[in-house]
């Protein structure tokens, strides 16, 4: 159930709450007061088009908030699946700020998309103006009336239906497509041979390209410190006869010679052969460094040489071991296909015949159900109609099956056929009925459907289009009829339907020298009355027209009391 409205610096909104309740919840006022105003705040929150010019001038940004109570499990478990809070109360506050041209909506306090908006807005709210009104023209929407009235019956058909008509689409188009060119399906098989039989004996394990890389790092920074260290050596004490220990040895030999003969050369000679010790023992550690190394350029070539392989692999077949498993196995199918041609195609046409066949089974039995739910609904129509003052109405909803029609939805086709007149044959709805007269067929078809589905709230807009007098009291006592177990929120010019009122609220616009601003407010029985007596006369509001509008009022309570 919606509790309430909060609408903040929306077009001639500057700020307004509107408390609502079960019931029949009626909104009034003057022409050009900005009615259908609300009725749109509410559609934006819900997520229709906003646009930068909607935010009140002089504003940065306009606020639509509504606030709803659960109505049932069905609707709680929903916003659970989409993973968005519920409260212990069962409160769920839709919010959407509209600024620059641009808008966010929460719900929650839960940012969210605008499908999870719709998904959610579906569930709680049914919104039913001149565009809902003018849908019912459309044939293609006929079917989906029918089947949300047969909902229960007919869901397990479709659930069938729809993934075997999937799957024959695919058969028929591989079917259409045909086999391939003789030349070019050797070619494609010999490729795929190559192909599966290079990756087979890659023999790829899972974890094994990270492993690769950290030997390949390890190893790599080895050779290179091995490699630097036996240059080194090599320098210091090689085979070859200039290296630093035997150009020092022949420098010690020579100071040697003239030791004791001076003190300052005996000190260059004590330094040189410290050097030559120095260099003794580089070379020891060097020898011993080199012998100690784990490093085995055979092993490190085995290495290099694998993970070239598996990033040569990956480069071809996929980015990782998964994707080139599954390409592995999508080149398999593929070779198998094209191995056996002639078995494919029978193995297709078998399938397809099975599928044709199962799918004219399950078809036959939404259809069986469709043409008993349509029967049924077409007498709650005429019900409801006639309750509507279509006294001379006609109303049939056809179901024509055609089993080489084959759709996701079954093979029927679904229309609804009605007579305006007496006598008249049953037309297309969309060839007969004007805007007036579809407001008051969509309110009975809500009617009928209402017990169907777990939408507590609906809102009329212009549900009054085109009628008056006798029509109009039908259309009110219908309304009434459908709030004792709904929530109905409608705006109307009709004194009848005003009359019926749970809760009456009125829509003003007031001016002043800076600003205009549309303002709402519920009223109190004597409120009632005096906007009863406006819509009964305009202006001039006689004690006739007055006590004309009490006993309007005084009839509404009295059919409401039985309802």
């Amino acid at each position: 159930m919606l509790i309430s409205l909060n609408v903040k610096n929306l077009a001639l909104i500057k700020e307004s709450e509107v408390l609502f309740s079960d019931g029949l919840n009626i909104m009034t006022g003057e022409t050009g007061t900005g009615k259908s105003l609300i009725i749109g705040s509410i559609s934006l929150a819900l997520g229709g088009r906003a646009t930068k010019d909607i935010v009140r001038t002089g504003e940065k940004e306009a606020r639509i908030e509504l606030v709803f109570s659960l109505d049932n499990k069905n609707q709680e478990e929903t916003l659970k699946s989409l993973e968005i809070p519920v409260e212990e109360d069962g409160i769920v506050i839709l919010k959407r700020t509209i600024k620059d041209g641009r808008s966010i909506a929460s719900i929650n306090s839960q940012t969210v998309t605008a499908s999870t908006l719709k998904t959610v807005s579906e569930m709680l709210l049914d919104i039913h103006g001149q565009h809902e009104h003018q849908s019912l023209l459309y044939k293609r929407n006929h079917m989906k009336i029918l089947d949300s009235f047969a909902a229960k019956e007919i869901e397990e058909g479709l659930s069938l239906i729809r993934p075997d008509h999937a799957r024959l689409l695919e058969v028929r188009k591989e079917l259409e497509e045909g086999p391939v060119d003789e030349r070019d399906r050797t070619r494609q098989v010999d490729l795929l041979k190559f192909e599966i039989d290079e990756i087979e004996k890659a023999d790829l394990k899972n974890g094994e390209d990270d492993e690769l890389e950290d030997v390949y790092g390890r190893f790599k920074n080895m050779e290179r410190l091995t490699r630097a260290v036996n240059d080194a050596l090599n320098l210091v004490s090689g085979n070859s006869g200039d290296t630093a220990i035997s150009l020092v040895g022949r420098g010690t030999a020579a100071l040697s010679d003239i030791s004791g003969m001076d003190e300052q050369t005996d000190r260059l000679n004590t330094q040189l052969c410290e050097i030559e010790s120095l260099l003794g023992d580089f070379s020891k550690d060097a020898n011993d460094y080199l012998r100690n190394s784990d490093f085995s350029k055979d092993e490190f070539e085995t290495v290099e040489t694998r993970l070239d392989l598996v990033n040569r692999m990956k480069a071809k077949y996929g980015d990782t071991f998964e994707e080139i498993g599954r390409s592995l196995e999508e080149k398999k199918k593929e070779l198998e296909r094209l191995s056996d041609i002639e078995a494919l195609r029978d193995r297709l046409l078998d399938e397809k015949d099975m599928l044709e066949e199962r799918l004219k089974k399950n078809c036959g039995e939404v259809s069986r159900i469709r043409k008993e739910k349509a029967e049924r609904l077409s007498e709650l129509m005429m019900e409801a109609l006639k309750d509507l003052n279509f006294n001379d109405i006609g109303f049939r909803i056809d179901v024509r099956s055609d089993e080489e029609k084959i759709t996701e939805n079954g093979f029927d086709e679904v229309e609804f056929m009605i007579s305006m007149n007496k006598g008249e044959p049953l037309k297309s709805l969309e060839n007969v009925a004007s805007g007036g007269e579809l407001s008051r067929i969509m309110l009975a078809l809500r009617t009928v459907l209402a017990k169907e589905d777990d939408i507590h709230t609906l809102i009329f807009d212009e549900i009054d289009t085109g009628i008056s007098g006798r029509t109009a009291q039908s259309v009110a006592e219908k309304l009434n009829m459908l709030s004792s177990n709904h929530q109905v929120i409608c705006i109307t010019h009709l004194p009848q339907i005003a009359a019926m009122a749970d809760h009456h609220f009125v829509i003003e616009k007031h001016s002043d020298e800076d600003s205009t601003q549309t303002t709402i407010k519920e009223l109190k029985e004597e409120e009632m009355i005096s906007e009863l007596s406006r819509l009964l006369s305009g202006e001039a509001v006689t004690d006739a027209v007055r006590e004309n509008a009490i006993e309007m009022r005084k009839m509404a309570k009295s059919k409401k009391e039985k309802r």
